[in-house]
């Protein structure tokens, strides 16, 4: 449910989501960003509407907020299949390696540093 309202916020956007998934403690988008809009922007739009509408329909236990910040990749129009693959096996991936470990590592493999 959560995913369907996410990618009608990104629609609204003009940003076409190829793929979503996830898992409790963080999802994937894979879109199309709109040539009109800054990712910032999206991304705010997006993170506050869902924000409000988990909380408005109690879907968790507690009061959700998203993380501050965020990460964003772009993708080779070459390798849309083999990310939205990736995004839509997500449950059986993270069993293999956490979240952290992958995305420490993704930023090590490509000498990126995360800001603080």
């Amino acid at each position: 449910m959560i995913y369907d309202f996410i990618n009608i916020q990104f629609q609204d956007f003009g940003c076409p989501v190829n793929a979503i998934n996830g898992k409790p403690e963080h999802i994937h988008v894979l879109f199309l960003l709109n040539p009109q809009k800054s990712l910032a922007e999206v991304i705010k739009q997006v993170k506050g509407s869902s924000s409000h509408i988990i909380n408005q329909q109690d879907l968790t236990q507690e009061k959700f907020s998203w993380q501050t910040g965020y990460a964003a990749f772009s993708v080779s129009g070459s390798l849309v299949d083999t990310v939205s693959l990736y995004i839509q096996i997500q449950k059986e991936h993270h069993a293999k390696k956490s979240f952290q470990t992958e995305f420490d590592d993704l930023l090590k493999e490509h000498g990126l540093e995360m800001d603080s």
